[in-house]
């Protein structure tokens, strides 16, 4: 055996004799002491890497999420203009409203056409310019006193109601209400293709 391995050996033996252990138990001790601290160490730093994460991670989460999770705001209430201008006419005028509507993290303004009825008993009626059939923007074709549809050539009487072509049901209503002497409407989007009036936001 090399001299040195004869000195670590006698050093270990004597040291182990010490503490009540030959140089053997005592080398075999001394090599399983550092990696139980190691190991502990190494499961303290795991668990708190786990703990740090977790952490930072839920707010993350939850911010990635929200848009996902959030529902579509419902459409408010937009100025069309003073109830007074709209007491004397006689056809459908068109008007354009602005449409503000949160979706998640985004905010949506735009700018709609919606065509203002003559009142009847006293009632304002706002109509959608989109067709019933496959969303075109209908016009007011003054010439014919009726609306009518370029795409396919639907054909609506000057109250929206259904006279010819493929659309499967009249024009469609808006919500609308005078407040304070203003016209309001509830700017809204319908399911095109069906017989009856269904709300898509």
């Amino acid at each position: 055996m090399p001299s040195f391995l004869l000195v670590r050996f006698s050093f270990s033996k004597t040291i182990g004799q010490n503490h009540g252990m030959n140089g053997t138990e005592y080398q075999t001790a001394v090599r399983n002491e550092p990696l139980s601290r190691r190991s502990f160490l190494g499961v303290l730093l795991g668990f708190g890497s786990v703990v740090v994460g977790s952490a930072l991670a839920i707010p993350l989460i939850r911010v990635a999420l929200h848009p996902l999770l959030s529902k579509t705001t419902e459409t408010g209430w937009s100025d069309v203009g003073k109830a007074d201008e709209f007491a004397s006419i006689t056809g459908p005028i068109k008007k354009l409203i602005t449409v503000e509507q949160r979706d998640g993290w985004r905010k949506i303004v735009s700018e709609k056409a919606v065509y203002v009825l003559p009142a009847k008993d006293g009632a304002m009626r706002v109509l959608s310019p989109i067709c019933p059939h496959l969303g075109c923007s209908i016009p007011w074709v003054e010439a014919k006193q009726q609306f009518v549809c370029p795409c396919h050539n639907a054909i609506f009487g000057v109250n929206g109601a259904r006279v010819g072509g493929p659309a499967p049901r009249a024009m469609d209503d808006l919500e609308c209400k005078i407040d304070n002497g203003m016209l309001k409407v509830r700017y809204q989007y319908f399911r095109q293709l069906i017989p009856t009036k269904e709300v898509l936001a």
